[in-house]
């Protein structure tokens, strides 16, 4: 008996097999009988009760050793069983999409009922009829070459809902689609139009495209056009906050296509193997680009990537903002309490044109998205569920909206009017002082613009 705990004891020693301290008993009987030991005393087969297991560092325990073990133990799958059945995984069960209210507007279960005051309620839905006017004016302002691009909201307006489970510290890492995200933690009017602008007082001093906004005061990290790339850095930056016991989280919005990107592998992975406190947010729209969502992957969506690299993940209706409120209210508590990485998918339909670059009739029909603009309308559904609590009026919307219109051309107005930013801001913000190089840059377009002021056009910059 002495022998078989002092092979125990070795491989401990030796970074073997742990056993977790739990209410079972470290060790525990098998009925199996191994043999005899010293003639009749029986020795009886121990194994180790756990609830997590470590990578074994030592070959001293092999598989082949105890050919009566069920459970596979090789570092790389711990979870796995043995089989004598010859088959290949295809498919596993298609996860569930969750949801709180029908595209009536009812809740279908009163325990999910949201636990929002009225004010709450409003102002979310405020923040959905201000992002659909304001696109609907910048939209029409790309067309008219007033700005350079532009992208669209339409019918992905609920996501404002995950903005409101957040705490106002947590760290954004956007995509492009998340402007109301920003309505929601307050960015003015005033400033969407400076950026689109690029003008003078645009926070971004002009080195952005249009709708790539970004804000320190409000904890949302700069937009960049590449696809992904913000995925490992929101990993990264989770991990900054769980070694400085912050008790923050961050949250990455991607769309599906993203999710092609090797940046997404990398960024989930990361993530899961340090225990990186962020939430991943996809919006799986139906479509990247021109390219469907069914010639995007074949397997269950983006969800089940999540399970693949180990983390804890649910599908939600993307058109229901309860649901996607809901699911990242408990995401961010799994992220900041268990120090976890959470993967959201959500489910909805992107009515809009990818973007000012992209006429989405040359690969799906006018019918289907006024079908699906029908058919199943975040706002119209947010509207319903108001209605159904007595806290809204029907008619209410026209007011809004009205008001929300003459807000935004005042401050499309007065941003048109303003001048660039200063010219000096292409050579700032990269080094604490300016190198030679850029001193000489600087020197050499300064005196450019002294020879050539009527061809650089040097009356619409600000002031240095």
């Amino acid at each position: 008996m002495a022998s078989v705990f002092r092979l125990l004891r070795t491989l401990q020693s030796n970074n073997g097999l742990l056993c977790k301290a739990s209410s079972q008993p470290a060790f525990s009987r098998l009925p199996q009988q191994m043999g005899r030991h010293h003639g009749s005393a029986p020795l009886t087969r121990y194994r180790c009760a756990y609830t997590r297991a470590v990578p074994l560092a030592s070959a001293a325990f092999s598989t082949s050793s105890h050919p009566m073990r069920k459970k596979v133990m090789f570092p790389g799958s711990l979870n796995s069983e043995y089989t004598h059945e010859l088959s290949f995984a295809s498919s596993v069960e298609s996860i569930p999409t969750y949801q709180v209210m029908d595209t009536d507007g009812k809740v279908l279960d009163p325990a999910n009922e949201p636990q929002v005051s009225e004010e709450e309620a409003k102002t979310m839905y405020r923040n959905m009829l201000t992002l659909n006017a304001m696109d609907q004016i910048l939209y029409e302002s790309q067309r008219q070459g007033r700005i350079s691009f532009y992208m669209t909201s339409f019918g992905e307006e609920a996501l404002i809902g995950s903005a409101a489970a957040l705490d106002p510290k947590d760290l954004v890492f956007g995509q492009y689609r998340e402007a109301g995200v920003l309505l929601q933690r307050g960015f003015t009017i005033e400033q969407f139009m400076n950026q689109c602008y690029s003008n003078e007082k645009d926070l971004g001093k002009g080195r952005q495209m249009p709708v790539h906004y970004g804000t320190k005061e409000l904890h949302f990290q700069t937009i960049s056009s590449p696809l992904a790339t913000q995925i490992p850095q929101a990993a990264g930056a989770a991990y900054a906050m769980r070694r400085e016991g912050s008790k923050l989280c961050t949250i990455c919005y991607f769309g599906e296509g993203a999710a092609s990107e090797g940046d997404f592998h990398a960024g989930l992975n990361m993530a899961a193997t340090l225990g990186c406190p962020v939430i991943f947010y996809c919006r799986n729209n139906g479509y990247a680009i021109s390219t469907p969502s069914i010639e995007q992957y074949r397997g269950d969506g983006i969800a089940s990537r999540g399970i693949g690299y180990g983390i804890d993940t649910i599908r939600v209706d993307g058109n229901d903002i309860w649901a996607i409120y809901a699911a990242t209210k408990a995401a961010r508590t799994i992220a900041v309490e268990q120090n976890k990485p959470v993967l959201i998918e959500a489910m909805t339909y992107r009515v809009s044109h990818h973007s000012t670059s992209d006429d989405s009739s040359a690969y799906r029909s006018k019918k289907e998205v006024e079908d699906w603009s029908k058919r199943d309308n975040p706002i119209s559904r947010m509207r319903a569920w108001l209605e159904n609590k007595g806290w809204w009026v029907k008619g209410e919307d026209a007011e809004i909206t009205k008001s929300a219109k003459a807000k935004v051309l005042e401050a499309f107005a007065a941003a048109e009017q303003l001048k660039k930013p200063a010219i000096r801001h292409m050579f700032e913000d990269v080094y604490s002082e300016l190198t030679p190089e850029l001193v000489r840059e600087k020197e050499e377009i300064e005196a450019l613009i002294k020879k050539y002021p009527d061809y650089y056009q040097v009356n619409d910059y600000a002031k240095s």
